[in-house]
């Protein structure tokens, strides 16, 4: 029997970011702001939205946008810094806090339903506050489970007992943060949470892997938490005690650090990880600290030492920022600072390797990936996951070091040629036809079809006529270029130009035939370069059936006379340059 997920309370700050920018560096909440991290958008103010700025923006368009933008950079020691008198605040009518992330904080709802006269009355009571104490607006949204709560908080909503699952049911697949998995559940036509939720369990485990079932849970208004977390026993805690009071922020770093190594090696001698962290701290006057720090992941040491110092800088350093805060920092140093393993989960991947312990070498390569990492932020290190797709650009997946390695589109990233050959560049003015022996890729036959999987319309599976694998079995990406893959992908297509000899346009019929042969290319404002060969096309129909998201194109691969080699493709007219070939 499944036990019932608890009934939580979960505080939001909105835009915690740009605010933690304002309380810490001064930088004016009301007007244009935006959070940059890795050039891109994480966070921007009301006033930046009203100017079209959205989460994940370049820079650069970012700006074009909004041309009077403050752009700040993220800091994620700001942002835990401010927000610790807003859980100091929180912690003030209920306990048993826990920092989900930095702007927003769970707790089990029940205690102050209990006394304050209500779950309503509570959120309320608490909003006003924190309002009162730190001068910062939230939100507070109450339903069964951290992830349901989180999601009500969006809206100020509480959401009545039992009612989680209904609540969840009409939201967008996207509400689960996991941007791969809702691309895949739309391209199988389950958009909403309450369709995934309808799947059998045991079909989402098979076909979607651990995290895919746990996603499962959640749309089902299930508690995210995994059934395999146990309170641990209390030799797993580390304490260390210090002569000399730690009043400075520097020296409570390089404790915090001492200590996470501690407690990841006494963890890992037991094969587990933590999930969720307690840090307690006891200052020379006796004043007693505690916060609790929740992690979807395994904490690694690197990760506990970052959270531990964060917490430390938030204790010492106090609250600063709007008038009439209250401080928060410590009456004394702190001589006594404790770890507490609250939540932990048992590791698989501890086992040593086939011929023994792991190399030196990968353990140094991940400790300086990790500092890395501490230093700029888990996206300033990326490994690329190669995948499915039809494309270039849908093969490759950057994702931070550390993070789970899978593919944005299932199937494999290459393979054979299928179709025809691939040694060199087709011949100067060969028309489409049969089979090249020197083409650079397969073969076009009459009447449009070519490529892997034919004129096969690419959103289904490849019916007759279609290339089939070395197995016997349907290419799972009809449509998709044989090998070499590009050297180069472009981040967005550059337009261009392609006549024929005799300086007319050269187009693509409904039928995918040429209107003439390439002679000449012309990219952007550049001179015309003469085309010496080119193979293609490849036709591209992608989700047909939906005509609000159908996409309809062609692609060559042609060779210049100055020696370059570009993947062209043609879209309602439009000659687009996606690539370029080493």
């Amino acid at each position: 029997m499944t036990e019932a997920p608890v009934r939580t309370l979960l505080l939001w700050c909105p835009d915690w970011p740009v605010l933690a920018a304002e309380l810490v560096d001064g930088v004016p909440a009301t007007g244009a702001v935006a959070v940059l991290h890795a050039n891109r958008v994480v966070a921007c103010s009301e006033a930046a939205r009203a100017e079209g700025v959205r989460r994940g923006l370049r820079k650069r368009e970012a700006q074009g946008r909004c041309p009077r933008l403050t752009v700040v950079d993220h800091d994620p020691g700001r942002d835990a810094r401010a927000f610790e008198p807003v859980v100091a605040a929180v912690e003030e009518l209920a306990a048993g806090v826990e920092v989900v992330r930095p702007g927003a904080c769970a707790l089990a709802a029940r205690g102050p339903a209990r006394y304050l006269g209500g779950e309503e009355a509570a959120a309320e009571r608490i909003i006003e506050h924190v309002a009162q104490t730190c001068a910062v607006e939230s939100q507070v949204g109450i339903a069964d489970g951290v992830f349901a709560a989180g999601l009500a908080a969006r809206d100020g909503r509480v959401v009545p007992p039992g009612g989680t699952p209904g609540f969840l049911a009409g939201l967008p697949v996207e509400a689960l943060g996991r941007p791969a998995l809702a691309d895949l559940l739309r391209r199988l036509g389950v958009r909403t949470l309450g369709g995934f939720a309808a799947l059998p369990a045991g079909d989402v485990l098979a076909r979607f892997g651990f995290d895919g079932a746990l996603a499962h849970r959640l749309a089902a208004g299930r508690d995210h938490r995994p059934l395999a977390v146990r309170r641990p026993p209390a030799d797993l805690a580390v304490t260390a005690d210090h002569d000399e009071p730690i009043d400075r922020v520097d020296a409570a770093a390089f404790a915090a650090r001492a200590l996470a190594e501690r407690l990841h090696d006494r963890l890992a001698a037991h094969g587990l990880a933590c999930t969720r962290l307690g840090i307690e701290a006891v200052t020379a006057d006796g004043q007693e600290l505690h916060r609790v720090w929740r992690h979807d992941g395994l904490l690694t040491a690197a990760a506990v030492a970052d959270r531990v110092r964060w917490q430390l800088d938030g204790w010492l350093t106090g609250s600063a920022g709007r008038p009439g805060a209250r401080p928060t920092r410590p009456t004394a140093g702190i001589i006594r600072l404790r770890l507490v393993p609250d939540g932990v989960l048992a590791r698989a991947d501890l086992q040593p390797g086939l011929w023994g312990e792991t190399g030196e070498e990968r353990e140094r390569a991940h400790r300086a990936l990790s500092r890395v990492q501490g230093l700029l932020g888990p996206e300033a290190v990326v490994t690329a996951v190669l995948g499915g797709g039809r494309s270039p650009n849908d093969q490759v997946r950057l994702v931070p070091w550390g993070d789970e390695r899978l593919p944005a589109r299932p199937g494999e990233p290459t393979g054979p040629a299928r179709g025809g050959g691939l040694a060199g560049p087709a011949r100067v003015g060969e028309p489409i036809g049969p089979a090249r022996p020197g083409g650079l890729a397969g073969p076009v036959r009459a009447g449009g079809a070519g490529g892997p999987g034919g004129a096969d319309r690419s959103g289904g599976p490849a019916r007759g006529g279609a290339a089939s694998s070395g197995r016997g079995t349907s290419p799972p990406w009809p449509g998709r270029l044989p090998p070499p893959s590009p050297a180069v992908v472009l981040p967005a297509p550059l337009a261009a130009t392609v006549h024929d000899a005799a300086g007319e346009p050269v187009g693509v019929s409904a039928r995918l035939q040429l209107t003439a042969t390439p002679a000449r290319l012309a990219v952007g404002a550049a001179r015309p370069v003469e085309i010496v060969g080119w193979a293609g096309p490849w036709p591209v129909d992608e989700r047909w059936w939906s005509p609000a998201e159908a996409r309809r194109r062609a692609r060559f691969q042609v060779c210049l006379a100055d020696g370059a080699a570009l993947l062209l493709a043609v879209e309602s007219g439009q000659w687009l340059v996606e690539a370029i070939y080493d």
